[in-house]
């Protein structure tokens, strides 16, 4: 382990379970990580050890059978199995989020019903708000829940549902109008709906259907999925929460976690490409020399370094701001689009460090290359974050008078 994107102030117990995880991220994760990728294919073994490590359950309360860890435990856990592999760490993402929401969110029957199989990882999650047509504007959406007897009958089409094929509970955000005046914010009428599935593709349960996996660039070995419902009908105690119109707010409290979590992905990759990148070049020699030993290389991984260490200290206090019960959405966007566009200039110079050998399939480094640009997007794209960034810095130092 390296000098590199240490944490101060760790108890024992999170040194402990970080030592774990990064063990099985060295021996179950980065040796097979590639070619699983090329394949495309589901890291079905790697999901059961972290099952067994107990990661899906890793910030539900120990009162539902998780270890009850704080969110800074949990986003460098992320940054670690991130390191290995980033799929792996958006396979645990979306189920985090969707059991977050619950905790805080959901009624104490939907706690009680989900959370301890959620825990166990024997119930999977996966988050949907985002449609065809949408985009950053979450108000535009357009899917509709519509009231009938003891059910809302849902309709409209979803897109980039991460685990959409193999999760069970998927939590869903779609229009509800009932009760609300006319001309009422956009944000009022939205409400998340607790959609019980069984994992595959093709029409899963009535009303239901989730099409194949969609072709991606990289972020491969993960199912991302549409997800079309067509008179889809959901229990009213399926509404989270037990109330209507509550759907925005507790979706952007998810997403807010999720904002670190992607910076914590950010910094996991970015610290592969480093240790792949200092690696080679103490091996590849040119000139008579180890090209390490070329100052214009050795810019080079102080660059990267240092932009290590900063994507990771903003990370933690993302993390920490949160853990502590403050707000947190400036921390977090800051260190989502720090980390992420970190990560992408990380791994662009660790690529042309491998020089022609970083454009072949059989080094790490190509598949990195293609994985950096998803967290450029991923949970709000760099400019959505600017935007909440500049809007809070404008709340926080506002002219009096």
């Amino acid at each position: 382990m390296g000098r590199l994107a240490q944490t101060e102030g760790l108890t024992d117990v999170q040194r402990e379970i970080l030592a774990t995880v990064r063990d099985f991220v060295d021996k179950e994760i980065i040796p097979v990580a590639t070619e699983l990728e090329h394949r495309d294919e589901y890291p079905t073994q790697i999901v059961e050890g972290l099952k067994e490590l107990g990661l899906f359950g890793l910030m539900i309360p120990e009162e539902y059978g998780g270890l009850g860890e704080s969110l800074l435990t949990y986003a460098l856990c992320v940054e670690e199995i991130a390191r290995g592999w980033m799929s792996v760490s958006g396979i645990i993402n979306t189920h985090f989020i969707v059991a977050y929401m619950l905790k805080q969110h959901g009624t104490q029957e939907q706690r009680e019903h989900f959370l301890p199989r959620m825990a166990a990882g024997e119930v999977r999650g996966a988050f949907s708000m985002s449609e065809p047509g949408l985009g950053s504007d979450v108000s535009a959406i357009t899917s509709k829940g519509v009231r009938d007897g003891d059910d809302y009958v849902l309709t409209g089409q979803k897109m980039w549902l991460t685990n959409g094929g193999s999760s069970t509970l998927v939590a869903v955000l779609c229009r509800t109008d009932e009760g609300l005046p006319e001309g009422s914010a956009p944000h009022k009428s939205m409400t998340t709906f607790l959609v019980e599935k069984e994992p595959g593709f093709g029409q899963v349960k009535p009303g239901l259907t989730i099409p194949g996996k969609i072709d991606k660039m990289g972020y491969k070995g993960v199912d991302t999925t549409e997800l079309i419902m067509d008179g889809l009908r959901v229990p009213a105690g399926r509404v989270l929460g037990g109330t209507t119109g509550r759907g925005f707010y507790q979706m952007m409290d998810g997403v807010e976690v999720g904002r670190v979590n992607v910076a914590a992905r950010g910094c996991g990759v970015a610290q592969r490409a480093f240790e792949l990148g200092v690696a080679y070049a103490q091996q590849r020699h040119t000139f008579g020399k180890a090209i390490a030993q070329h100052q214009a290389i050795q810019f080079k991984l102080a660059e990267m370094g240092t932009k290590v260490e900063a994507a990771h200290a903003m990370m933690v206090r993302a993390a920490r701001t949160k853990d502590s019960g403050q707000r947190n959405d400036l921390e977090a966007g800051m260190a989502k689009y720090l980390a992420s566009e970190y990560c992408k200039e990380v791994v662009e110079d660790a690529f042309r460090i491998h020089g022609g050998y970083g454009f072949s399939k059989e080094y790490e480094i190509e598949r990195l290359y293609r994985e950096a640009p998803m967290l450029l997007i991923g949970e709000g794209t760099a400019e959505i974050q600017k935007m909440i960034i500049g809007r809070r810095l404008l709340e926080e130092y506002r002219i009096q008078g």
